[in-house]
């Protein structure tokens, strides 16, 4: 079977996996062809002019052969790879929470199901966390990044209404996001829930689209205030757990780790 020749393709890796004592397996995030497994021929070895352009939350061109049809979720050659330029590698948090959102693409996202939307979304804030710029919004950040995530991949429900009813939501009431129900009224126990007020400001956000809607929803996470922001973060993280299966999330568990030191 012939095999074509993928070129000057946007990508990020998103993880690296020994295949050898030479080699490396590596699952990228591009534009076009969304999640791909590449073969890295020799890239452990200290000669490879693959090893210091091979790095994770690193802009990249890539090229690599295809063999079969795409979306078969093969195992393609990696034949080159240049360093795009733009920023350098996030460190301390920004670090923690690039790699975060790695995980998050590499469980949640289908080999070879483009999302060229989301991957601009996803350059975007790696240039934010590569700046050193983000400061006290690295937290909104995320949030913005999880809610327009599960928005593109079909997983978070219309944010102004009750899920199981398609009731209106009242301004006052609290309602909480849940992994199964969607939203619903929280009961009185519940802290993590925000108010509809709150709920609906985040749909008009992300129905706004592309890098506005990733603007304007990352406005509406900050607007909500600092409690609220917490609380939001509870539940995404828990409906984003559920999605991911078993076991917890690496850099969750890592993340929990370094706080309890």
């Amino acid at each position: 079977m012939a095999t074509r020749r993928i070129a000057d393709e946007p990508a990020y890796v998103l993880h690296a996996y020994d295949w050898s004592e030479s080699s490396l397996i590596l699952d990228v995030f591009t534009r076009h062809y969304g999640r791909v497994a590449l073969v890295a021929k020799g890239a452990k070895k200290p000669t490879s002019n693959f090893r210091p352009v091979l790095l994770p939350l690193q802009p990249l061109r890539l090229a690599w052969g295809w063999a079969g049809e795409v979306g078969q979720g093969e195992i393609h050659a990696l034949k080159g790879a240049e360093w795009a330029g733009g920023h350098v590698l996030p460190t301390g948090d920004a670090l923690l929470a690039g790699m975060y959102l790695n995980e998050l693409l590499l469980r949640l996202l289908a080999r070879e199901d483009t999302h060229a939307g989301l991957f601009d979304l996803y350059a975007g804030v790696v240039r934010v966390l590569g700046s050193g710029a983000h400061g006290d919004t690295l937290e909104p950040v995320l949030r913005a990044f999880e809610l327009l995530l599960l928005r593109e991949i079909g997983l978070l429900p219309a944010l102004d209404a009750e899920t199981a009813t398609l009731a209106a939501l009242a301004p006052d009431a609290r309602y909480t996001l849940v992994a199964e129900g969607g939203l619903r009224a929280a009961a009185a126990a519940e802290r993590a829930a925000l108010t509809g007020a709150q709920w609906l400001a985040l749909q008009a956000a992300l129905e706004q689209g592309g890098a506005a809607g990733y603007t304007a929803v990352l406005r509406a996470v900050a607007d909500a205030g600092t409690q609220a922001a917490a609380e939001l973060k509870a539940q995404l993280r828990t409906l984003l757990q559920y999605h991911c299966g078993s076991p917890l999330l690496r850099t969750r568990q890592l993340m929990m780790d370094l706080q309890s030191l």
